[in-house]
C-alpha cells in the first residue's frame, strides 16, 4: 500500500492504487485501450503486495477466472473497455446469479464496435444496466477525477462484497488518461465479507436479503451454478416458486438498499430554475459552465450523480417537481436522460455529444443560455 500523503498519478494509475488499497487479491485482464496502463501497473505492483495479476487469454477469461478467484475467497477485480466489457456479460449475469462479488473498471472509449478505440465516449451507460439477459440488479459508479478513480475502486470492493454483487466502475477514456494530483489517507475503511459456518450461502432470513458466502476451502459443501437454485445452490430449473423467490430476493438486496447505494453532489439547486444533471468528466464541463453563468446571474444548478445504477429516480423527481427544466448533457445520444425523462415531471433536454471528444464548458454554456 502506498503511504500517506500526496500522489500524482493518472486515472489508470489510481485505479491500480485504488484495488491494492482495497486488498484486491487477484485481477486477471486482457489489454485493451484505454485501460491497458492499469494492467502494466498491477502486473508490476501485485508482486510487490502478494496478490496475483493473471494476463488472460481474452475477456471472457480474464472475468471467469474472476468469478473463480472471488469463490476462492479472493477480492478480485477485471479492467476493460467497450468491447471488452461487452464479451464479459454473460459471465456478469452468471456473477449476479450465483451472487459473486467482483469489481468491474470500464474505461469507457468512444464506439460503438472498436469505434475511435483512443478517444472518450460514455456510451456504455445502458450496456452496464442491461448488458446481460434476465431481470438484475447490478451497482454502477461514475467517477469525475483521478482523486474519484481512486476512491470509487475501494468503495466499488466495499460494496461488491457486502451486497455480493458485480460493482461496475465506469471511468472513461479522459480520466483514465488524466493525470491529477491525489491524497493517499492513513486508513483504509474496509468491508469484510460475511461468513457463517453451516448457513446456506443463498438465502437468508435476515432482513437484508443478502446471505454469508463461504469459500472453497472453509468446510462449506459448495454447488455453485447459473441455473435457477434453492438456498443450497441445488439446481431447480423447472421451480417456479423458487425462481421467482431467488430473481425477487437479488432485486430487492439492491433496490431496498438503494438510498445507502447512491451518491451524488448538489450544486446550486436551492433556487435553481434549471437543473443540469450529468455525470463523469462531463460534469466538471457542466459544473465550471454553471459556475460561469451564475455569475452573470442565470438561475442554474447542476446534480452530479456518483452513482448511475440504482438510479437516482426519487432525487430526480424530487428535483424535476422545482426546477422549469433539466438539461442532460452526455458523450452519448441520450442515455441517461431517457431515464431522467422516467422521473421528471418538467421539460428534459438532451445534448448527445458522440465527437470523441470530451464536451467543452463552452459548449454547455451556449446550450443553457438557450434555454434561459
Amino acid at each position: 500500500m502506498l503511504s500517506p500523503g500526496s500522489y500524482y498519478f493518472s486515472g489508470d494509475e489510481a485505479v491500480a492504487e485504488g484495488a491494492i488499497a482495497a486488498r484486491c487479491g487477484y485481477c486477471a485482464g486482457y489489454p485493451i485501450t484505454p485501460a491497458t496502463e492499469t494492467l502494466e501497473r498491477l502486473s508490476i505492483r501485485f508482486g510487490e503486495v502478494g496478490a496475483v495479476f493473471m494476463q488472460m487469454e481474452d475477456e471472457i477469461a480474464s472475468i471467469c477466472s474472476c468469478i473463480g478467484a472471488s469463490w476462492a475467497g479472493a477480492k478480485a477485480m477485471t479492467i476493460t473497455s467497450g468491447p471488452g466489457f461487452s464479451l464479459m456479460q454473460e459471465a456478469i449475469g452468471y456473477a449476479v446469479f450465483t451472487e459473486t462479488p467482483l469489481v468491474i473498471v470500464d474505461a469507457q472509449r468512444s464506439g460503438p464496435s472498436t469505434g475511435q478505440a483512443t478517444r472518450v465516449g460514455s456510451g456504455d451507460i445502458m450496456q452496464a444496466k442491461w448488458g446481460s439477459h434476465g431481470d438484475y440488479q447490478v451497482i454502477a459508479l461514475s467517477p469525475w477525477s483521478v482523486q474519484e478513480l481512486y476512491d470509487q475502486t475501494i468503495s466499488a470492493f466495499n460494496l461488491a462484497e457486502r451486497f455480493r454483487v458485480p460493482v461496475f466502475v465506469m471511468a472513461e477514456e479522459a480520466t483514465a488518461h488524466l493525470h491529477e494530483r491525489i491524497e493517499v489517507g492513513a486508513e483504509v475503511e474496509l468491508f469484510s465479507r460475511e461468513k457463517k459456518p453451516g448457513a446456506p450461502p443463498f438465502d437468508t432470513k435476515e432482513e437484508d436479503g443478502i446471505p454469508p458466502m463461504p469459500a472453497f476451502g472453509d468446510g462449506e459443501k459448495l454447488l455453485i451454478t447459473g441455473s435457477t437454485h434453492d438456498e443450497w445452490g441445488v439446481r431447480k430449473i423447472t421451480h417456479p416458486e423458487i425462481h421467482r423467490k431467488l430473481v425477487t430476493r437479488l432485486h430487492k438486496k439492491i433496490l431496498n438498499r438503494s438510498q445507502e447505494i447512491i451518491q451524488y453532489d448538489g450544486h446550486y439547486l436551492g433556487d435553481a430554475q434549471i437543473a443540469v444533471i450529468c455525470y463523469g468528466f462531463t460534469a466538471r464541463s457542466a459544473l465550471f459552465a454553471v459556475e460561469q453563468l451564475r455569475a452573470e446571474g442565470k438561475k442554474i444548478g447542476v446534480l452530479r450523480l456518483k452513482t448511475l445504477w440504482p438510479f437516482a429516480g426519487e432525487l430526480v423527481k424530487d428535483i424535476g417537481s422545482r426546477v422549469e427544466k433539466i438539461f442532460v448533457p452526455e458523450m452519448n445520444m441520450g442515455q441517461v436522460a431517457g431515464e431522467v425523462r422516467k422521473y421528471a415531471a418538467c421539460e428534459v433536454l438532451s445534448y448527445g455529444q458522440v465527437t470523441g471528444e470530451v464536451i467543452h464548458p463552452h459548449t454547455i454554456m451556449e446550450q443553457l443560455r438557450g434555454l434561459v
